[in-house]
């Protein structure tokens, strides 16, 4: 039946693209993006690239070459970051700003925070907040540790290497973003794939936006059968205590922001900091320390990762100036979330990391209003996989070369393709 379904969402995807092409949406320009816009994705291992920090330290703020006669700014500097993502007034989040550019319409809205300005977000993050406080997330720490054993359990079953991507990283936020929003856990397969797809520009706009109609889709079924038999997930809450005031499309964009945003994301986070730890062995015994030690670790590797290498999109609103530079109304800013998590400003030695360190005030999660809703969720789960891991595993190793590992050409959520590994 699954497989059914994912064919039909599928042909939707393909008949909704065709339709955007006929109506003069190009996807081919949408692929091909100038070299100086990707440069905030690119990476040289687990690093920004070397150049980024140059243009840090001279410019951190500085011209970015766009596509379709936009005019843009980048930002890497941490201070300067913090003040742009503050400025709720100043610039604007909401998708309408990419209506018009290179055929983008507004049926194409994936909804949620993240293209959202007050008042509508301030209405939909009021709604969801609840239920992500760390009282209501504590009712799922049982489940993450159960989640968390069952992998390792799977993986120590296994012949030979283990693929830490396939068989630990993406399961636990999978299945916990599942029980979280009360979608059923066969479908997890599907998500994972339409989660990975959209943040992949690799690929094309075609791809982003087919994962996109894929998702949102499905969750409109999720939605309209919940509306009729209420659950005890995030969705059934929403509906029994706020059905009145949100729309079937408004939730369908809430949980595709929460399940995407916590699910790829969080993955990346569990696979890239394994990757931190195989590189150095002796943080092994910290990750196996008290709480406190485990604490400074994850916060450490939050910041030094960045898996969200940008925020989202801003839209200045009005003629302003930002730590001296001049932005006219109209500018597109892009903010180095990565980059400027490894300015100075921060502390000593930022460009490396120090399990030792105290935890900084990192933009891992973003800044402002628009700071990830599910950040203490991400960190329950990072807090619980990394220890059980290395006690479950003490010798594991890599099954490669450090330098064998596939990372994410371009990609807004960096990640690796899989990260083999011995067990013992």
């Amino acid at each position: 039946m699954g497989s059914i379904r994912s064919r039909v969402l599928a042909w939707i995807g393909r008949r909704y693209l065709a339709r955007q092409q006929k109506n003069g949406f190009d996807l081919s320009k949408m692929s091909i993006i100038p070299d100086n816009a990707l440069l905030p994705l690119k990476r040289d291992g687990l690093d920004p690239v070397a150049e980024l920090g140059r243009i840090r330290a001279t410019e951190p703020i500085s011209k970015l070459d766009l596509p379709f006669g936009m005019n843009g700014w980048l930002v890497t500097g941490y201070d300067e970051a913090k003040a742009v993502l503050g400025k709720v007034g100043e610039f604007s989040n909401d998708f309408t700003n990419l209506v018009g550019n290179a055929g983008v319409t507004e049926d194409q809205n994936p909804g949620g925070l993240g293209f959202a300005d007050p008042p509508v977000h301030t209405r939909l993050r009021r709604l969801l907040t609840p239920e992500f406080t760390m009282r209501r997330l504590s009712r799922l720490a049982p489940r993450i540790d159960e989640i968390v054993a069952d992998q390792l359990d799977a993986m120590a079953k296994a012949d030979g290497p283990v693929d830490l991507w396939e068989a630990f990283a993406l399961p636990i936020p999978s299945l916990t973003i599942c029980e979280l929003l009360g979608v059923p856990y066969e479908d997890r397969d599907d998500f994972q794939r339409l989660s990975t797809a959209r943040f992949d520009l690799f690929g094309g706009a075609g791809a982003s936006l087919g994962a996109m109609t894929e998702s949102l889709s499905y969750l409109d079924e999720i939605v309209k059968k919940q509306r009729e038999n209420p659950g005890d997930g995030l969705l059934g809450m929403l509906i029994k205590e706020h059905g009145d005031e949100i729309d079937d499309r408004e939730l369908a964009g809430l949980a595709d922001g929460v399940l995407t945003g916590g699910l790829e994301t969080t993955a990346s986070m569990i696979a890239l900091g394994a990757l931190v730890l195989l590189k150095d062995r002796s943080l092994f015994e910290t990750v196996r320390g008290d709480d406190e030690a485990v604490h400074r670790f994850v916060e450490e590797l939050l910041r030094y990762l960045t898996v969200v290498q940008m925020a989202f999109p801003r839209f200045a609103k009005e003629d302003m100036e930002v730590a001296g530079v001049r932005i006219a109304k109209g500018d597109i800013v892009l903010v180095s979330l990565s980059v400027a998590n490894r300015d100075g400003d921060l502390g000593e030695d930022m460009e490396k990391f120090d399990a030792t360190r105290e935890p900084t005030s990192h933009l891992a999660f973003g800044w402002g209003i628009h700071r990830c809703i599910g950040a203490e969720l991400a960190r329950m789960e990072l807090r619980t996989a990394y220890p059980a891991l290395v006690r479950r595993f003490p010798e594991m190793r890599l099954a490669i070369e450090p330098d064998s590992v596939g990372f994410r050409k371009v990609s807004i959520v960096y990640g690796v393709d899989a990260l083999p590994v011995l067990l013992d």
